[in-house]
């Protein structure tokens, strides 16, 4: 138990409701590439792929809150965090890792620490011109899910994968995973972080700079890179006498500052 009582000096009557209403569910689980075709980012911090993530690098199974979303649920702005774990609201400037993909066919897996009789899974994605600077918030979700799974009052096994049809998109976006439990008053929720292949433009509408075709392994052609300017995916600068490839949307990420997972790819010196 996360919390308690502060004061004895209650009836019972109010400690019977008090725990109906806010007692952890007895099961928990995550989205991790462990079992599916994609991390989240509670699954990030675990791994430790991710640092500065609190407490949730010991728990990625613990993002649990009241269950009716869209309608009830966590707080806008604390959709990825629970309110309990604020570092996986803050979008740190696009650095989080994102898991590579496309439209169509996609394995999302969960592990659960605990099965639980389940109402449904439901999957929500971002709306095309959502603002990643931004923590997550109802507005910048598509209305319906775009995947739905009953579980009819089942418990699922501790680990299983949704076969989903992942709408067509382009650049950065984000998934909110809904895993509704049957006979208690919660859901757990999950953020994971895709970058769709193609044309990788992010939501940005600035023209990004470096524009031309320069030789592959050299920084002809190519503008040093700038703190204030928005790169999309695929965008190339110099910087530091290295050519320097980006991997999705970024604005004011230093290359190389962030290591092998950071949104920077390096290309070599030039």
């Amino acid at each position: 138990m996360r919390k308690k009582l502060a004061t004895l000096a209650v009836s019972a009557g109010a400690v019977v409701g008090a725990l109906a209403v806010s007692a952890p569910a007895s099961a928990h689980g995550w989205v991790t590439d462990s079992v599916g075709d994609v991390e989240s980012r509670s699954g990030f911090c675990a791994e430790g792929v991710v640092s500065d993530c609190g407490g949730i690098q010991y728990e990625p199974q613990s993002l649990e809150a009241p269950k009716g979303f869209p309608e009830a649920g966590p707080q806008d702005g604390s959709l990825c965090g629970i309110g309990a774990f604020p570092a996986l609201d803050d979008q740190r400037g696009g650095a989080w890792p994102k898991n590579e993909v496309s439209g169509g066919s996609l394995g999302i897996g969960w592990n659960y620490t605990a099965a639980h009789a389940t109402s449904k899974w439901e999957y929500y994605i971002t709306k095309d011109g959502w603002n990643p600077d931004e923590p997550l918030t109802r507005a910048q979700l598509e209305p319906e899910p775009f995947a739905t799974f009953d579980g009819g009052g089942q418990r699922p096994p501790f680990q299983h994968v949704h076969d989903v049809n992942l709408p067509a998109k382009q650049g950065y976006h984000m998934v909110y995973a809904v895993w509704e439990i049957a006979d208690t008053a919660n859901s757990f929720y999950n953020c994971i972080d895709l970058q769709f292949g193609g044309d990788d433009g992010g939501p940005g509408d600035e023209d990004p700079p470096g524009d031309g075709d320069p030789q592959p392994g050299t920084c002809d052609g190519i503008s040093d890179w700038s703190t204030d300017a928005t790169y999309l995916g695929g965008d190339q600068v110099a910087f530091n006498g290295e050519l320097y490839t980006a991997k999705w949307w970024t604005r004011g990420d230093e290359p190389g500052a962030s290591g092998q997972w950071g949104v920077w790819e390096s290309n070599g010196p030039c």
